[in-house]
């Protein structure tokens, strides 16, 4: 029996339930953590002493890091073209991953909790600001990529669209100027057509 803890609104948990929605995966679902609490609970820090969500139960095995556990569904119930066997492929699809975990949440952190969790009156514009441009910039390798392929895993979409996918839900829905990018539009329009995209990633901002 698998059980994912976390609250829906977290871009991290969004992962983890969009990757079960496109495996059409039967899951227990436990909002935790933020107003939900439970994630300081003797319990929940048994499981996971960062005290972070996302978690994954898998009966007596547990989980925790966000994309690792997309990897770990992807890699016991997903199959071709989503998991790719061929290693390459699944390297190159995956590096997307570890590059939006390692370049794009801290600066895109500032932006959504500046513009989302925070009252107007206390905002730091300026930093807002600095943190959208430094975004732009690195959008700039995602453009081109996805001038070259359908999806960021290549020709087909797969577990490399999901972390920075989950992401482009609050990036163009946040009341902020964006530079155009036809390509990246288009890649998350596909994605909104998804339907465990839109199960999995598309509620409130909050």
């Amino acid at each position: 029996m698998l059980t994912i803890w976390g609250r829906e609104n977290s871009n991290n948990v969004r992962k983890v339930l969009w990757c079960a929605a496109e495996l059409e995966l039967s899951y227990s679902h436990i909002n935790a953590g933020g107003a939900f609490g439970k994630v300081n609970d003797e319990l929940y820090r048994s499981l996971n002493p960062n005290g972070l969500v996302p978690l994954l139960q898998d009966d007596d095995f547990v989980l925790w890091e966000s994309n690792t556990i997309v990897r770990y569904l992807a890699a016991k119930f997903g199959s071709e073209p989503f998991y790719p066997q061929d290693l390459q492929a699944r390297a190159s699809a995956e590096k997307w991953m570890d590059w939006t975990t390692a370049t794009i949440v801290s600066h895109f952190s500032v932006v959504f909790w500046g513009l989302v969790r925070t009252k107007p009156e206390l905002r730091d514009m300026a930093k807002i600001e600095a943190a959208i441009a430094t975004l732009e910039k690195h959008f700039d390798i995602v453009e081109d990529t996805l001038g070259r392929q359908p999806y960021l895993s290549g020709e087909d979409f797969g577990i490399g669209d999901i972390p920075l996918g989950s992401f482009a839900y609050a990036w163009f829905s946040m009341p902020i100027k964006r530079q155009a990018r036809p390509n990246m539009e288009r890649w998350y329009k596909q994605l909104t057509e998804r339907p465990a995209y839109q199960r999995g990633v598309m509620s409130e901002l909050t």
